[in-house]
């Protein structure tokens, strides 16, 4: 990160960090910051319908041991191994594809190959955001006491009451800090990328990988170093966002 504030003379210059102003440089974080919102919206979204059908099932239970450990392996389950398995299911020559196209005339790539670029990214992040999302979530749904809704009842309220005016409520602070929590995981996600889209830099890893690899980025020293301060700066505000709900998610945990 400091490499950013160093020229190539080893003094002090803004030289460098300036170029986070270059339009390519913004056009990549706008499309890492809308690729890690669309899957962390995605995946908190699928994974808290996945938490709320676990609802009443036993912690120790066959199914809830399961979906845990499935959750587990499938949330570290990312890199060269995770792009392989799209690119051998729905690549050009993936087997569903082939599947479609031979079968039903279907063509997914009739309009380009969509998962080599930032918009394939999606499925494979999501691959990943949905199992994190139980992990982190599952706990806070569970801390839904059973006497709120033993109350809710006794004063004539309705399931839907309940959700609306006490279960949303009170999940809300937990479900914001899932979803930043997974916008930072794919914020900062850097193998599963690199190994489909080799041939582009979309986001700003693969910016950052660029950079370290050739001389000069557009005229500028140290970019990687530029570039590895503006993910430090937008990951800070994430995680203080995240600290800040967490903490009022904490006042219902007691």
């Amino acid at each position: 990160m400091w490499s950013g504030f160093v020229a190539s003379d080893g003094s002090l210059t803004l030289d460098t960090v300036a170029a986070l102003g270059d339009p390519l440089i913004l056009r990549t974080f706008g499309t890492t910051l809308w690729l890690s919102a669309i899957t962390a919206l995605g995946g908190a979204v699928l994974g808290a319908f996945v938490c709320y059908a676990l609802i009443g099932v036993r912690s120790d239970g066959p199914l809830r041991s399961t979906v845990d450990a499935i959750s587990g392996v499938l949330a570290q389950f990312g890199g060269v191994m995770l792009a392989f398995a799209f690119v051998a299911t729905i690549g050009i020559q993936g087997f569903v594809t082939v599947l479609l196209r031979d079968s039903l005339g279907i063509d997914i790539f009739a309009d380009g190959v969509w998962l080599y670029e930032a918009p394939g990214l999606i499925l494979p992040y999501l691959y990943f955001q949905v199992p994190l999302m139980i992990i982190v979530f599952l706990p806070a749904l569970e801390g839904l006491k059973t006497q709120w809704a033993e109350a809710n009842a006794t004063l004539g309220g309705t399931r839907a009451t309940f959700w609306w005016r006490i279960g949303l409520p009170v999940l809300a602070p937990s479900f914001i800090g899932s979803l930043l929590l997974l916008f930072a995981n794919a914020f900062s996600s850097y193998a599963t990328a690199a190994a489909l889209t080799s041939q582009g830099q979309s986001i700003v890893p693969l910016q950052i990988r660029a950079a370290l690899t050739s001389e000069t980025v557009l005229g500028r020293e140290n970019l990687a170093g530029a570039l590895a301060l503006g993910m430090i700066v937008v990951m800070a505000i994430v995680m203080g966002l995240y600290a800040l709900v967490q903490r009022r998610a904490a006042r219902w945990q007691r």
